[in-house]
């Protein structure tokens, strides 16, 4: 990928990968975490004021407010992801990256003053609220099933309805609130914590690297000023996808640091451990497995670019990163599959990050759209094509 950037997006790339190799790693194995194993804030605050002081503190948004272009974007996301921790620490982990780049996007001058502002100083925490519980129908993979609702007031809109697995919610200072009106789905920005916005539980999940996990929210007439709806009433699924398509890519970023990293630590112990009369990596078994990663890991890296290189020419669309997010995924969640082989019991020990890494390569298996609804998607694509063909 080294050729698709610019020379602006190696130097920051660098500069982040230096600083994540030599000052986050070692936070690898701080105590600081929260029920279920997260970074406290306290923690992040600390790695951030040393990101801002290392000048990698939200790299890939410039200080006039401009992003960098995808392709440079992927060569700094990958070198954040090279620690779980790493893009908590440089302030480009979900749910902050996409929110921020939603706001930057669609938001008002006042809007982004107040809300993204603090978020991209690395002050503030945000959850988007989409996600509904499924016993009671709402919203999951099909965000058309939502049952949240907003009704005008006078100059409020009130909201009311149940949310889970919102990332990040337990802390977070920025919320984005998804609802349905008469006009359609609508998406609002608002403070937190609020009293309206009951957090009733936060379930241990098999992912660990993000602060706040991913809570169950109960909103009970949430009042919110109009100036804080985000856009247009009734286009707030339009916003999503312009929110989604680039984050799934930038999961795809992270991740593939994440597994570069466990690469290199399964190859270390390939190349020292010895089993009759050689070192591991001596035996095909094991050789084999690290080559058929360093295929995925190259693979992954060739679809992030591509993708990356339509979203630079316009917008990317839904097709692409549906493509991308299967591919990269499962790419990824057989390197570290192998990652954990390779290394035998030490694999499946919290000796080395390997562990956490196939445990957040899992979820991310789901996150954003599962594998199979993202096939599903591509199939009626393939059905449109072929009805457009024969017509």
């Amino acid at each position: 990928m080294s050729g698709s950037g610019t020379a602006r997006g190696l130097e920051i790339a660098a500069k982040v990968e230096a600083f994540v190799r030599d000052v986050i790693i070692p936070y690898e194995k701080d105590a600081r975490r929260d029920h279920h194993g997260a970074p406290t804030d306290a923690m992040m605050h600390e790695m951030r004021a040393k990101a801002k002081a290392a000048g990698v503190l939200t790299p890939h948004i410039l200080t006039d407010g401009t992003h960098l272009s995808q392709r440079e974007t992927a060569l700094v996301l990958i070198k954040s992801g090279l620690s779980p921790l790493g893009p908590l620490a440089v302030n480009t982990m979900a749910p902050d990256e996409g929110n921020m780049y939603l706001i930057g996007h669609v938001g008002t001058p006042e809007q982004k003053e107040r809300f993204l502002r603090p978020m991209i100083a690395g002050e503030a925490r945000s959850a988007f609220f989409m996600t509904e519980p499924w016993e009671e129908g709402g919203a999951g993979s099909d965000p058309s099933m939502m049952k949240t609702t907003c009704k005008l007031d006078g100059n409020h809109w009130v909201v009311n309805g149940r949310k889970r697995f919102i990332t990040g919610a337990q802390g977070a200072s920025v919320g984005i609130v998804m609802a349905n009106s008469s006009d359609g789905a609508c998406m609002f920005l608002v403070d937190l914590p609020d009293p309206a916005i009951r957090i009733d539980r936060v379930p241990n999940t098999i992912d660990t690297s993000m602060p706040g996990g991913h809570a169950e929210i109960a909103i009970d007439t949430l009042r919110i000023p109009a100036s804080q709806m985000l856009g247009h009433a009734g286009e707030g699924f339009k916003y999503a996808q312009i929110r989604l398509s680039p984050a799934r890519l930038s999961h795809c970023m992270r991740w593939l640091g994440s597994c570069i990293r466990a690469h290199e630590i399964a190859t270390d112990y390939a190349c020292r451990r010895e089993a009759f009369g050689k070192v591991l990596i001596d035996h095909e078994g094991v050789g084999f497995m690290l080559a058929e990663n360093v295929i995925d890991l190259r693979q992954a890296e060739l679809m992030i670019d591509w993708c990356a290189g339509i979203l630079d020419g316009g917008s990317l669309g839904t097709v692409e990163s549906s493509m991308a997010k299967v591919a990269v995924s499962e790419a990824l969640m057989r390197v570290a599959d192998r990652c954990v082989q390779v290394m035998g019991g030490s694999g499946v020990s919290d000796d080395t990050i390997v562990e956490q890494v196939f445990r957040e390569v899992r979820a991310f298996r789901i996150y954003d759209g599962p594998t199979e609804v993202h096939k599903w998607s591509l199939a009626k694509k393939i059905k449109r094509n072929w009805r457009e063909m024969q017509s």
